[in-house]
């Protein structure tokens, strides 16, 4: 048996509980003005400078800009990273001291705060704004919505690709593989020569769930990890185990980085940023890095390509253009926010200006829709839009459909599958009977 996390865990378990408790009450630590009389807005996200510059500093010229239009307000931020967030945001609902407006993923992430009467509905932002209304790309703001009313707004959509270094894979003679024999043939040259063939931050789970992800939409097919959700499959399915069983085949063929179950995602992503390691499987979040960030090296930006996740031989996923990925982080706001008039104006400000400056500054896919067609845009983020339009299915990331305390258990399980700590029946026993809990 897997040893959790005591302090996560326990959070977790009571975390709908709580939220619900914490509905009936209104107790909030942020302070409505300052000392020079300007209302004060509270914002938490999770692009720290040191490792989503480009996000951070498009948020900080927002903040900047909307400041200056409204001299009255003072819009003060903490900047976690995405690890540290979901912990706190935990920690604040527990005790109704939410910011006035944060961060949330979709689906199944945002229900129970939602359940719990944390958050305002932000439908309102969207209907009086025209330049809004009809801006979302369909389908993502959707995924925000909980009984017909939506209580986040979306920044970003993202599916995830194989990144490699292609100096490394022209050294070894290697072509980009389009089936998993041969992704395993490229595992095995790469070993033999002492090269590190993927690095992954296995220690938070949901990096490493990237592999797991994508192994099941090709063995199993592209719905069944929704349909797991939905109640239409079960976890033990036979191809959700192989899906396990190949992730500790990788591992055993030394496919990952030393130690991937004590990394997290940004000492993983070190590896690959350092030319020590020829692959990472990651998200479009990490475009910047790769086209746009000044902080990066051109002579890198040029070494690095991409692929899509191979067909699995034999598997029903049988469509490359398959992939997973879904909307990213967005906004919400506090239902006991005492500013939450100025709170859903930023939001709406925020939005808007972030569709275009994610792509120039940025090189991110914004949730809203942008005009490229004038934008000196770099030949791997027009590759990837092209993708996008071609795509057959985007399944949503599977902790981010899950309930909170599936998809927590789900990440200690992928680390514990990466670490050896359990086996691939073990794995897949321990998702059904935490599944098994939510159905009765």
């Amino acid at each position: 048996m897997l040893k959790k996390k005591t302090v996560a865990t326990f959070v977790s378990a009571i975390l709908v509980g709580l939220l619900a408790l914490a509905g009936c009450s209104s107790s909030s630590s942020t302070k409505e003005s300052d000392a020079d009389g300007k209302k004060v807005i509270k914002f938490m996200h999770l692009w720290p400078e040191g490792s989503s510059k480009a996000q951070f500093s498009i948020v900080k010229d927002v903040i900047d800009e909307y400041e200056k239009e409204h001299k009255d307000i003072d819009i003060q931020t903490e900047i976690l990273n995405p690890d540290q967030y979901r912990e706190k945001l935990k920690v604040l609902a527990s005790s109704n001291e939410l910011p006035d407006i944060g961060m949330t993923w979709s689906d199944g992430f945002i229900k129970p705060y939602v359940e719990g009467n944390m958050l305002a509905p932000l439908d309102d932002i969207v209907e009086k704004d025209p330049d809004l209304k009809d801006s979302f790309i369909p389908g993502v703001k959707e995924s925000y919505a909980v009984d017909g009313k939506t209580y986040g707004l979306p920044l970003e959509l993202n599916i995830s690709y194989v990144f490699y270094n292609k100096e490394i894979f022209e050294k070894y003679n290697l072509e980009v593989p389009k089936t998993f024999k041969e992704y395993k043939n490229v595992v095995k040259i790469l070993t033999d020569n002492g090269v590190i063939p993927a690095t992954v931050g296995a220690k938070d789970g949901w990096p490493a769930s990237f592999w797991f992800m994508y192994l099941a939409d090709r063995i199993g097919g592209s719905t069944i990890l929704t349909d797991v959700i939905k109640g239409k499959a079960k976890f033990d399915d036979p191809t959700i185990l192989k899906a396990a069983e190949e992730v500790q085949n990788l591992v055993d063929m030394g496919g990952f980085v030393k130690g991937a179950s004590a990394l997290s995602n940004d000492e993983a992503k070190g590896y690959f940023m350092n030319e020590q390691a020829a692959m990472f499987l990651t998200a479009t979040w990490e475009l910047p890095n790769y086209t746009t960030s000044p902080d990066v090296p051109q002579e890198f930006k040029d070494k690095i390509g991409y692929f899509k996740f191979p067909i699995y031989e034999g598997g029903k996923g049988t469509d490359i253009n398959s992939y997973v990925g879904g909307p990213g982080v967005g906004l919400f706001v506090a239902k006991d926010s005492k500013v939450q008039k100025e709170a859903k104006d930023f939001v709406g400000y925020l939005i808007k200006r972030w569709g275009e400056k994610s792509v120039i500054d940025a090189g991110v896919i914004p949730a809203t829709k942008v005009d490229t067609s004038s934008m000196d845009l770099s030949p791997m983020y027009i590759e990837i839009l092209k993708d996008l339009s071609e795509a057959s299915n985007v399944t949503t990331y599977f902790d981010t459909q899950a309930s909170p305390a599936v998809a927590e258990l789900h990440h200690d399980l992928v680390t514990a599958l990466f670490g050896k700590q359990v086996n691939p029946k073990e794995f897949v026993k321990q998702h059904v009977d935490e599944l098994a809990k939510e159905q009765k």
